[in-house]
Order: structure tokens, then C-alpha cells, then sequence
């Protein structure tokens, strides 16, 4: 039974039993402890964790005691029942150590990054004690004149998962609440096999365009998956292409490429350097690309248009995912 229980049942016991109780949960708490090592600069942070002990190293006694205080109220959490009061820098710290112990890559830790950084410039955070439903409700409200609704999702998103990261250390009450925005659904744009021999020639005087163009309606990968693509990831044996999720950083199944594609991709590898590991060296630029669209007739087409453009040619012939 915690602390904050047996006041609530005080009555039901004589002093001395209540004395007794409360001793019996005193000496069961675990408590940290501040200590400093000879001959090293800076101060540590100590205590037990499942029977391991851990360490933490800070570069003043104030703030090792600070983290002492912090731990002390996590690893006791049955007994306190209230939040604890953590300074921002510290608290980002914290979260972006644990994100990256849990593998996160680097685009998505700077994701992260930007929207904690624009939570504090719009809030005025300086604690954990200054995030409260007002301040999340306050962020959304002028994050919404700033950018899009797809943005203002994602910053959500991020605010959501740290805040259930606060919550889960104590650093926040449990019932504050942030919920995605509603966005108008945009009708999708694909183009008319006709139109798709049209981009194709479009591209001749741009080899390395027409080739992410033919990778991207054959295949449906997106523009960084395909940029990112290696030489050795082309199986020509078996016309498949081996990719890897760039955002996700996780490997994704092999891509089937069809012959006539393959064929081309093949006498495209073959102009290629020895030396050359990757398939693109040169930079996808919007110059080129707009010239394309204008000589197309369709000045508002975005390449990822293209792999709406495959999901469609697949609809078309009949494919329906399983």
C-alpha cells in the first residue's frame, strides 16, 4: 500500500499501527545517492534498477543532486503520487537519448527535434510544470496558423508520443490530451498510360530523369527510396530490385521490375563507371523537372504523383491488394 493510500485509510488504524505501516513502506523505498569519483571531473548520480545498479554523470553537484531528486520520485512512483518538476533542456535530453537506445535514425530524431524546439517557442516552456492542457491546447492553435494541417499532424504526432513518454516518468499528469486534426481529402492524381509515354519522351535528353521516372510508374517507390538505391541492389537474374525504407530505415521486400524495364535499366547500368556504387550521382533538380511537366502540358505534376500513378495502372489491370 502506498503513502498516499494509507493517509486515505489513516482512521482505520491506531497511531502505532499507522507508525509501523508507514516505516515498513519507508524502508522498502529505494532511494539514489550523489557521489563524485576520484581523480574525474564532474559528479554521478547512482542507484538500483532491477537489482542493476546505474549511473549517471553530470557536470555539477547541483545538477546530479536535481537528477537525484528526479529519480528518487520515478523509482518510487507507488508511493508519490504528484508529477515532478524537471527542467526542458534536461527533459529533451532524456527523450531524445531514449529514442535513439530504442533505434530511431537521425531524420526522424531531427524531426522530433523541430517540433519540441516550436512547442517551446510558441508555449514559453522553461519546466515540465509549464506543460498543461492550456499550453498544448495554445500550441496547436498558433502551430495551425503556421503551417498545413498534414504539418501540424506530424507535429501532433510528436507532441503525442513525447507527452506519453512525460507522463510514463512522472514529469506530467496523465490527463492531458492531443488529438490529430482533420484534413480535407485531396483527390488523387495519376496519369493516363498515354500520358506516361508522353512524360517518357519528355525525358530523353535527361537520362537519369527518365530512368527515375521509369522506376517510379513500374515500381511505385517513392523519389528518396529510389535515390537512394545501389547498384548492388539490382538483381538482374531475377528482375527485382532489393530497396530499403529511407525514412523507416528498415529493408523492404524485393521490388519485381518488368523485362522491357529491366532491359533498360541494364544498358543504363552499363554507361555507368566500375567504380560507381550508386545508380543516381547526380542531384533530381526541380529546373529539369519543370521543363518536363511544361513540355507535357502538366506544369502542376509532382513526381509522386508517379507512384499514385503506379497504384492506379495496377487498378487498372485488375489488382486488388490482398
Amino acid at each position: 500500500m502506498s503513502l498516499f493510500c494509507l493517509r486515505h485509510h489513516r482512521g482505520q488504524y491506531s497511531p502505532q499501527d499507522w507508525a509501523a505501516k508507514t516505516a515498513d513502506i519507508m524502508e522498502t523505498m529505494r532511494k539514489p545517492w550523489v557521489y563524485k569519483r576520484k581523480h574525474v571531473k564532474g559528479w554521478w548520480t547512482g542507484w538500483y534498477e532491477g537489482s542493476r545498479r546505474k549511473a549517471k554523470a553530470f557536470p555539477t553537484k547541483a545538477l546530479a543532486e536535481h537528477f537525484r531528486y528526479i529519480k528518487y520520485t520515478q523509482l518510487n512512483s507507488d508511493v508519490f503520487t504528484s508529477v515532478v518538476d524537471f527542467d526542458w533542456h534536461q527533459m529533451v535530453e532524456e527523450y531524445r537519448r531514449c529514442k535513439r537506445v530504442e533505434g530511431l535514425v537521425e531524420a526522424s530524431l531531427y524531426e522530433i527535434q523541430l517540433t519540441l524546439r516550436n512547442f517551446r517557442r510558441i508555449v514559453g516552456l522553461s519546466s515540465s510544470k509549464a506543460i498543461t492542457q492550456q499550453a498544448v491546447d495554445g500550441f496547436i492553435l498558433k502551430r495551425m496558423e503556421e503551417v498545413g494541417a498534414n504539418t501540424l499532424n506530424k507535429d501532433i504526432r510528436n507532441i503525442h508520443a513525447f507527452l506519453n513518454w512525460a507522463t510514463k516518468n512522472r514529469f506530467v499528469p496523465a490527463s492531458l490530451e492531443i488529438k490529430k486534426v482533420k484534413v480535407p481529402q485531396k483527390p488523387v492524381v495519376s496519369l493516363l498510360p498515354r500520358q506516361v509515354r508522353d512524360l517518357l519522351e519528355a525525358t530523353e535528353r535527361y537520362p537519369t530523369i527518365r530512368m527515375r521516372v521509369l522506376l517510379a510508374v513500374t515500381t511505385g517507390l517513392r523519389r528518396g527510396d529510389i535515390e537512394a538505391i545501389r547498384i548492388g541492389d539490382i538483381h538482374f537474374d531475377r528482375d527485382t530490385i532489393a530497396t530499403r525504407n529511407r525514412k523507416a530505415g528498415k529493408a523492404m521486400p524485393e521490388r519485381p521490375v518488368p523485362e522491357r524495364v529491366m532491359t533498360e535499366l541494364s544498358n543504363y547500368v552499363a554507361t555507368l563507371p566500375d567504380w560507381q556504387e550508386r545508380l543516381f550521382t547526380d542531384r533530381f533538380t526541380s529546373k529539369k523537372w519543370n521543363r518536363v511537366r511544361e513540355r507535357v502540358g502538366t506544369p502542376h505534376l509532382k513526381f509522386h504523383d508517379l507512384r499514385k500513378t503506379f497504384a492506379s495502372l495496377l487498378a487498372q489491370r485488375g489488382y486488388r491488394p490482398p
